[in-house]
């Protein structure tokens, strides 16, 4: 009893034990536990892109990278968004390896069945323009 009473033998004991609650000590926490393996920045890097099995891809723009190649850990830090590989698609596909092919060729079938609905709505388009049985030219050098 005595971590809970507010002054000496005698008084009333508190009713709550106040607990401080740090949420800078995790980082701090972490960061010493990196420095000990012996983690190093890495600068210059724009974004960082991590493919998953469903498709979808966690991209970093920005990010913090810390390598340590001799404890085989790499730390990303930063603001992680969702993103489907459609969103991303011009320019990522040099960072497409051979995994993701089956993706990227369902996403081209997509454009492909969108390109053939859009093509039977082209023709269906056309057939509401009556003809015109003469040529325009035939006419004006006339």
């Amino acid at each position: 009893f005595e971590n809970v009473r507010t002054g000496g033998k005698g008084t009333a004991r508190r009713t709550k034990i106040a607990k401080h609650q740090s949420h800078g000590a995790d980082d701090k926490q972490l960061q010493a536990q990196l420095k000990r393996l012996g983690v190093n920045n890495i600068p210059g890097i724009e974004e960082v892109n991590m493919f998953k099995e469903d498709g979808s891809v966690l991209h970093f723009s920005a990010p913090k990278v810390q390598a340590s190649v001799a404890a085989n850990t790499y730390v990303v830090s930063g603001n992680g968004e969702n993103k489907r590989l459609e969103e991303l698609l011009p320019g990522i596909i040099n960072q497409l390896g051979p995994d993701n092919l089956v993706n990227l060729k369902r996403i081209a079938e997509g454009y492909a069945a969108a390109g053939a609905g859009g093509g039977a709505k082209a023709e269906e388009a056309d057939e509401d323009i009556p003809d015109i049985g003469e040529n325009f030219e035939d006419v004006s050098k006339q």
